[in-house]
């Protein structure tokens, strides 16, 4: 049941977020240099880091959760202790993979 609230919670918040977002950068493109200049800025301060890390946890745990989905969605997968453990591990996965794309846009 976690597992399929955080998936429709994470969707709901790339839609929404993920959207002001996108549209703030397109603003931000669209007022010259300076505007751009300042959402850079904010965008690359740790609350803007924050927002940014979040919505890539949130895309890594939509994403697996949408996989088990299909898998699900094509009949296989359906044993009680198989379906527990793969639920119990897409958080895990979707924290280690934003660690690894924040790990490679941090440091490499």
């Amino acid at each position: 049941m976690l597992i399929s609230i955080l998936h429709r919670a994470t969707g709901d918040g790339m839609a929404v977020l993920g959207g002001i977002l996108l549209v703030g950068w397109l603003l931000a493109l669209a007022s010259g240099p300076e505007g751009y200049a300042w959402y850079v800025g904010w965008a690359t301060s740790p609350i803007g880091y924050l927002l940014m890390i979040g919505l890539s946890w949130a895309f890594f745990q939509h994403m697996c959760s949408g996989l088990r989905h299909f898998v699900l969605d094509i009949g296989a997968g359906y044993e009680v202790d198989g379906n527990n453990r793969w639920s119990a591990l897409l958080p895990v996965v979707a924290i280690a993979l934003t660690a690894i794309l924040w790990s490679i846009i941090f440091f490499v």
